[in-house]
């Protein structure tokens, strides 16, 4: 989309940040993302927030932050695909005047001293406070164990080993690939090296997805400003132009039949965002991915069409997402290595590579770059085509 572009970016400490809370570092995300574009804070006349896990980010932070006649002010939450679509919001709301300069902001605290990171995502015991009552598809699923992120995400690569003869070990070739990019970033939590066997050897999380399929779980916050393009040259760092964005959005089918697990939102949201920046995946330089889980990336790739559904075992193996290989993917870790942030993970690793900050990771062309957010089981899905350069009908060569 022409005219829009992000003009700042603010992250703060991001992992075993203890002691403060998820709207003290939202307020920080989003102090450090004005003052990186250049702004002041009176120069926001837009809000979008976002809250993890812990759901306790809300609209109040205008009033923590002080912010007055604001044209545009909202909670959203399409989980991992909430990064995507707040920036999408952010666009229209500017091209239709609504506003002139939006702030979107993710943050979340998870994690607590002296508890597995696991626990985080522990539901409620029965008759426990904040415990759901479960009837009908929702009562079977708890019933039947298929109750956790860890387990569905399972069943999804299951479906794909079975139909396609997908292996562990091409997932684990995902894992490999994102491992030695986050080498190269300061703030990755994960940066030893990492071999497919390392992988292999990892324990079962829910077989068929070991450990180090599965991403970290962090605290912490990270926002973006989106503002006019017209706007840039006052802009502090070089300015990230959004070219296009799509969402799309379909509910779980748990029946005999369904393509779920197999064939995701990703397949209809991709094409729209690219259809919008006039380009293809031939023309793409860098994809950052949503990783939850390995799995995530690879059928993604399938999606977006990079490769025929089925394949994408095949075309994950041999390094090409790796450093050095054919398709620069999660340089800077990902959520597998680096942080967990929901969709800012890949949105902010995308305005730092638009941005040619990537230092040792720096890929070597950044002219697009897509970037996804998953939500729920792969049933919420955001793409953004981004790009250092403006959009002149096509890509900027």
């Amino acid at each position: 989309m022409t005219g829009t572009v992000i003009t700042g970016l603010g992250v703060t400490e991001l992992g075993k940040v203890y002691g403060r809370s998820a709207t003290s570092l939202a307020a920080e995300a989003v102090r450090l993302a004005v003052a990186d574009a250049g702004l002041q804070l009176r120069d926001l006349d837009g809000l979008l927030v976002s809250s993890g896990t812990k759901q306790d980010v809300g609209v109040h932070l205008a009033a923590v932050l002080a912010l007055g006649d604001l044209g545009l002010l909202a909670q959203v939450n399409a989980f991992g695909a909430s990064a995507g679509v707040m920036v999408a919001l952010a666009a229209q709301a500017i091209a239709t005047g609504s506003a002139t300069t939006v702030a979107c902001v993710f943050a979340d605290t998870p994690l607590q001293p002296q508890r597995p990171a696991g626990s985080a995502w522990d539901a409620p015991r029965a008759g426990a406070r904040g415990a759901r009552t479960l009837r009908g598809l929702a009562g079977w699923s708890l019933a039947s164990g298929a109750a956790s992120p860890n387990i569905l995400y399972a069943l999804c690569a299951r479906r794909h080993m079975e139909r396609y003869g997908t292996t562990s070990a091409q997932l684990g070739e995902i894992a490999v690939a994102q491992r030695a990019w986050a080498a190269g970033n300061p703030r990755a939590e994960m940066r030893q090296p990492l071999t497919v066997a390392e992988h292999q050897a990892s324990r079962w999380i829910a077989e068929p997805l070991h450990l180090l399929d599965c991403c970290l779980v962090s605290n912490g916050a990270v926002a973006v400003v989106v503002t006019r393009a017209d706007r840039a040259p006052d802009s502090r760092r070089p300015p990230v132009h959004i070219w296009g964005f799509g969402q799309v959005h379909a509910a779980r089918q748990l029946r005999a039949g369904s393509d779920w697990g197999l064939v995701t939102p990703a397949a209809r949201s991709g094409p729209q965002a690219m259809r919008m920046a006039g380009v293809g995946v031939d023309d793409v330089d860098i994809c950052e991915l949503y990783d939850c889980y390995t799995y995530t990336v690879l059928v993604t790739l399938e999606d977006y069409g990079f490769c025929a559904k089925g394949e994408g075992g095949g075309f994950v193996a041999d390094g090409r997402l790796a450093p050095g290989g054919k398709l620069a993917c999660n340089t800077g870790g990902g959520q597998l290595s680096a942080y967990y942030m929901w969709g800012m993970t890949p949105l902010s690793e995308a305005v730092i590579q638009a941005r040619g900050d990537g230092g040792e990771r720096q890929a070597p062309r950044n002219d697009v770059i897509l970037v996804s957010g998953n939500g729920g089981i792969l049933e919420h899905h955001a793409t953004l085509v981004l790009s250092p350069h403006p959009a002149r009908g096509g890509v900027a060569r």
